[in-house]
């Protein structure tokens, strides 16, 4: 079932749903917030930082279920792992190491933006070369992009 896309179209409707709904969440909690982050550069990159992990899941949940030839879905999984973690390398590199907050130190520290990047990358390369868990790595990518993506939104709810 790793290697046949078409059984995947419940689960990529469903993250694309979720990703959606906490990007929601995520313009909420900013907006709340917004004096705060408009202080710092650290906290703006951070929240762009969880933007570009909802927008990630959201992304993949539309390849997933897009019709498309196979090879065509594993390319779009690793680019997109390396499209959107660049975009978290330089987000992160922008943002530094803000020790006058403690929001950005714990988001910093417990950061899922490589994990999340690799295991897309790692979807999208063993669904190529069918060997190695193929879709099914989406699942864990999914659930750190969505849960550490959460866990940063009420950092800036709460601490922010």
């Amino acid at each position: 079932m790793g290697y046949l896309p078409g059984m995947w179209h419940d689960f990529g409707v469903t993250i694309g749903s979720l990703a959606g709904a906490l990007t929601g969440l995520l313009f909420v909690a900013v907006s709340i917030k917004s004096d705060t982050l408009a202080e710092s550069i650290s906290l703006r990159s951070r929240a762009a930082q969880t933007l570009v992990l909802f927008m990630t899941s959201a992304l993949a949940a539309i390849v997933l279920v897009a019709p498309q030839p196979g090879d065509a879905l594993g390319g779009e999984l690793v680019a997109l792992a390396v499209a959107s973690g660049a975009a978290l390398y330089v987000l992160d590199r922008r943002g530094g190491h803000d020790q006058t907050s403690r929001v950005a130190r714990y988001i910093e520290r417990a950061s899922p933006n490589a994990i999340t990047q690799v295991l897309f990358g790692v979807a999208g390369v063993t669904f190529l070369v069918t060997a190695g868990g193929g879709l099914y790595w989406l699942i864990p990518a999914a659930v750190v992009s969505l849960v550490g993506g959460v866990i940063n939104a009420w950092l800036f709810l709460v601490r922010a």
